[in-house]
């Protein structure tokens, strides 16, 4: 790698990687701390806010329109300006009437644009590198997107907590915080408008041969897609896909709503200021770790050896939630700990989900259909989280959580049937 290429390559991958994971982190989690401030019921915000994954769901459908029209390039940037500016259009729903009808459906456009930066995002990392360079700043691209879990999750959950302590008023302290992220996420635009290189492999179809590109894109997308449901075993392949975090994805979505209710409500009143750094900080740290070590272990241990005990690992620390809604400690260090015991496990067990999807779209499609298996994975989290609102709502918080922890038995149900190759993920010795 020559040391002026990876230069260049310093000035936009942790920018675009960053700025990959802002948007998501608004949509899957600032929304729901935003509406629970706001007052809204976790039924009305699991099933809406549940709805906001169909994007990542059905990415794979529209990916080949990213690559038929444009460069990845002005996909990126274009987007980027869409997402910075729908962020400062939800700034300005929060004092409406309709504030809950008209912010969600800006949010649908943010999940929407975001699930397409995604594709494009993706699509010019690899466009722009050579296998080399790819190799070499994969771990810078996880560790940006991560601090923009942290930054999301964490400071900004904070910096709304001291806004609504501030004004008294939670509208106006996620008001400013949407503008923050508006000014943040178009300084990110300015920047990669003049920062982003422009290889040559980014273009779109010849013009002179443009239909018949895309008639032949079109067909290999269709081949492709085909081709990934005549794979063997495809219907456990789908049932873990889609059953391995069924509880896992209900709990998740309540863990936001059942750290910030108030106690007479059987949460556990965690102010935005402690949430965002026990949960927000402190427990995506403990996921970062627990990730790092899972993949460090599959690579000396091999996938097959690893699933079981990761299936535990990701299942079982569920009952600190169990815990948590039975003792209701108020000391916020056993929270925290609790959360990051939690969140490590988390990340520990899911490598192997992950490696397992790697299995999965190993082959001449790997990238397209690893993309489809991160479709079934969202619609796995999508659906449980929908109803998972409803159903705390009807046990409450303790028995919701057990509920949850009973709900991971599929899980370990569909990992029995599953066939790895002993020497799949392992390192050569």
């Amino acid at each position: 790698m020559q040391a002026t290429e990876q230069r260049s390559a310093w000035r936009w991958i942790p920018s675009l990687y960053f700025g990959q994971g802002i948007p998501y982190v608004v949509v899957m989690t600032l929304a729901t701390v935003m509406y629970k401030n706001t007052g809204f019921s976790n039924t009305d915000i699991a099933l809406y806010t549940g709805w906001l994954y169909l994007p990542w769901v059905i990415k794979p459908l529209w990916s080949p329109l990213v690559e038929m029209f444009g460069t990845r390039r002005r996909w990126v940037v274009a987007l980027q300006l869409l997402l910075g500016t729908s962020m400062a259009m939800v700034a300005l729903t929060t004092h409406l009437p309709l504030f809950f009808q008209a912010s969600l459906a800006v949010l649908w456009l943010m999940a929407f644009s975001s699930a397409t930066h995604d594709i494009a995002a993706d699509g010019f990392y690899m466009l722009a590198l050579g296998k080399q360079q790819q190799a070499a700043f994969v771990g810078v691209r996880s560790t940006f997107y991560r601090a923009a879990t942290i930054l999301g999750q964490g400071a900004l959950v904070a910096l709304s907590g001291v806004l609504i302590e501030r004004y008294g008023d939670a509208h106006t302290a996620w008001a400013i915080v949407f503008l923050v992220l508006a000014a943040l996420f178009l300084a990110l635009f300015a920047w990669h408008a003049l920062a982003l290189p422009r290889p040559e492999a980014d273009q779109p179809p010849a013009a002179g041969h443009g239909g018949a590109a895309r008639q032949h894109l079109y067909r290999e997308f269709i081949d492709t897609f085909a081709a990934f449901f005549r794979k063997d075993g495809i219907l456990v392949i789908l049932a873990f896909l889609l059953l391995f975090r069924l509880g896992e994805a209900q709990l998740l979505k309540m863990a936001t709503p059942f750290l910030l209710d108030p106690r007479e409500l059987g949460g556990l009143g965690l102010s935005n200021k402690d949430y965002g750094f026990a949960y927000g900080t402190v427990g995506i740290l403990a996921l970062t770790l627990g990730g790092l070590a899972g993949g460090v272990t599959i690579a000396r241990l091999g996938l097959k050896q690893c699933l079981w005990p990761m299936a535990f690992a990701v299942h079982v620390p569920d009952l600190v939630f169990v815990y948590l809604s039975s003792a209701m400690p108020s000391s916020l260090p056993l929270i925290t700990g609790a959360i990051a015991l939690e969140q490590f496990g988390y990340g520990f067990g899911f490598a192997s989900y992950l490696m397992f999807m790697i299995m999965v779209a190993d082959g001449p499609h790997k990238t397209a259909h690893y993309a489809i298996c991160t479709g079934f994975m969202a619609l796995g989290m999508m659906l449980p989280q929908m109803a998972s609102g409803w159903i705390q709502q009807q046990l409450g918080y303790q028995h919701f959580f057990i509920y949850a922890c009973l709900a991971t038995i599929p899980a370990f149900a569909v990992t029995a049937l599953l066939k790895i190759d002993p020497a799949f993920g392992r390192e050569n010795q």
